[in-house]
């Protein structure tokens, strides 16, 4: 998520590092996940695969990926004290406002406190393989945390997460019954395409906070307030309120014409990284139009109109569609509610701040850059500010 920002936005050519786990070729359009093209695997692999990939660093066979969906499926359960901890939290931030972010606070907030309670201390001078256990237990234990948030938040139990796959587990948490073959699938491939995404902004929150030494929790609950942020964590949700404003087809070329004469951003069009389609988005377009119904109509044509407004309006500049704006569609056509979109981002993207942690610890240095001061410096020659008369 976090496509073209309101302001700001940093330049996307600072190097902040290496890794080997994912690249983002803007120019060509195309996310690598270690090796593999990332909508190659999310249109034909599993997400667990994709999950296995990103921690393991290679792919898994047959046998190897039935265990490790057993093992998650395991880790990611909650201990009852644990489902009364995070109720309790869910609880006391479901009438913080605004309304959208309560789920998002409680979710970090619950993460927090579970990191805590099951004792996680800086890795500093630890086995990596206990770094690695402990992450991937923090990151299966996620979607159960905003199942448990979101059920708190309605003033009813946890449902149970029953379901052979991480996608049909956490629809399932979420709605109280049977998801559909078809969302199953949509979310699995979301899922897929949205667990790493380079040197984005709450990877590197991670990864410095990791380079301290400091407990895996505390650097997965700071990347998780990155995403509080609108510029990166925020999207999804305006897309769906501009469609609603839109209403119909007929419609869409005139508002957004309006809009973008008036100064205001297209919701889900322009990205720092793409400079060609975002091929996220292209993904779940298809995934959208496959799973059918809902707003999907509607959208291709508000999306077609905005290419066409874009380009006649602002010449010269790249503005293609965003993972953000197919994530709406994708995600409500999956009966998820707009306040958990970025909640249910998280589920997906902790996979890829685990296996960046893991990374950073393996060959640490404490990330600590240099910035160009622009304040004044003291004249040659000047008193000395502890000079007294």
């Amino acid at each position: 998520m976090g496509g073209e920002p309101r302001s700001g936005g940093g330049s996307p050519d600072l190097v902040a590092g290496t890794t080997g786990i994912s690249d983002v070729e803007g120019e060509r359009g195309r996310l690598v996940y270690r090796g593999y093209d990332a909508v190659e695997l999310a249109e034909s692999r599993p997400f667990e695969a994709v999950w296995y990939l990103l921690d393991a660093g290679r792919l898994p066979d047959a046998a190897e990926l039935e265990a490790f969906r057993i093992q998650i499926r395991a880790a990611g359960e909650l201990s009852a004290h644990e489902a009364r901890m995070v109720a309790d939290v869910a609880g006391s931030a479901a009438n913080s406002p605004p309304e959208r972010e309560a789920p998002l606070a409680a979710v970090r907030t619950a993460l927090s406190a579970l990191a805590a309670h099951r004792g996680l201390s800086p890795w500093l001078e630890r086995d990596l393989s206990e770094l690695r256990r402990e992450l991937l237990r923090l990151a299966a234990s996620t979607p159960a945390v905003v199942c448990a948030v979101a059920a708190a938040n309605r003033g009813r139990p946890p449902a149970g997460m029953g379901g052979d796959s991480q996608a049909e587990r956490y629809l399932r948490g979420l709605t109280g019954r049977m998801p559909e073959e078809a969302a199953v699938r949509s979310l699995d491939r979301y899922l897929s395409l949205t667990a790493d995404h380079g040197m984005n902004a709450s990877t590197f929150v991670a990864r410095v906070v990791a380079s301290t030494g400091a407990d895996p929790g505390a650097a997965v609950v700071a990347a998780l307030g990155a995403l509080s942020g609108p510029l990166h964590g925020g999207a999804p949700g305006p897309v769906l309120e501009m469609l609603d404003e839109i209403g119909t087809p007929d419609r869409a070329r005139d508002w957004l014409a309006r809009r973008v004469r008036g100064g205001h951003r297209i919701m889900g069009f322009g990205h720092r990284i793409y400079r060609t389609d975002d091929p996220r988005a292209m993904s779940l377009r298809r995934a959208a139009v496959e799973h059918g119904g809902g707003r999907t109509e509607l959208a291709l044509a508000v999306e077609g109109a905005a290419l066409e407004v874009l380009a006649e309006l602002k010449p010269g500049r790249t503005l293609r569609t965003n993972v953000e704006f197919w994530t709406a569609v994708t995600l409500e056509a999956c009966g998820i509610p707009p306040a958990l979109f970025t909640p249910t981002f998280a589920t997906s993207r902790v996979i890829g701040w685990a296996a960046h942690i893991v990374e950073q610890a393996g060959d640490n240095r404490l990330i600590r850059p240099t910035v160009v001061y622009v304040g004044p410096r003291p004249a040659d020659g000047a008193p000395s500010a502890a000079t007294t008369d």
